[in-house]
């Protein structure tokens, strides 16, 4: 099974592989040329950055189309008041005593160091489905667990949420 998309991920995916064959990949090809025409290759740099950066983009390319092809397509869809994808969701960590705010999204779009977490992460599939006040046991392993309450959920969407880059 492959990753779990929601139609707005994919639609992504779709556009930045649909500007990388007809943007990037025209100006790395050029670059290769440019840097080609200098001469000697043994020695020079800029070709080889210029084939590099070209590989790159190839390689970013497949990455993306195998990820489309292998994916589940989801819906992100939920009730209101219930925690689902796109939204917000303070919880309050009770062995830490803190509070904190975590925007839940697909595993392609998480960035914990920004509050997104993936619903594939264990609070994530702890909280996904859970209502306003509920207590939540997250479990880490089959040892390591910890409480939180989820304090308020509020709407949000994705549209300014990017594709991780790997």
């Amino acid at each position: 099974m492959g990753e779990r998309l929601t139609q707005g991920d994919v639609e992504k995916i779709k556009k930045e592989i649909e500007y990388r064959t007809l943007v990037v990949r025209k100006e790395a090809i050029a670059a290769v040329q440019e840097a080609r025409a200098q001469g000697d290759l043994s020695e020079n740099f800029e070709y080889y950055a210029a084939k590099r950066d070209k590989n790159k983009n190839e390689s970013r390319i497949r990455y993306l189309e195998r990820m489309l092809k292998n994916a589940t397509v989801i819906s992100d869809a939920s009730e209101e008041g219930v925690v689902g994808l796109n939204k917000l969701i303070e919880v309050y960590m009770e062995d830490e005593d803190e509070t904190e705010i975590f925007k839940l999204v697909t595993s392609v779009r998480t960035d914990s160091t920004i509050g997104k977490i993936s619903i594939e992460s264990p609070l994530g599939k702890a909280i996904r489905g859970k209502k306003v006040g509920d207590r939540v046991y997250v479990k880490i392993n089959e040892r390591i667990g910890y409480y939180v309450v989820i304090r308020s959920i509020t709407d949000s969407d994705d549209s300014e949420d990017e594709i991780r880059p790997y």
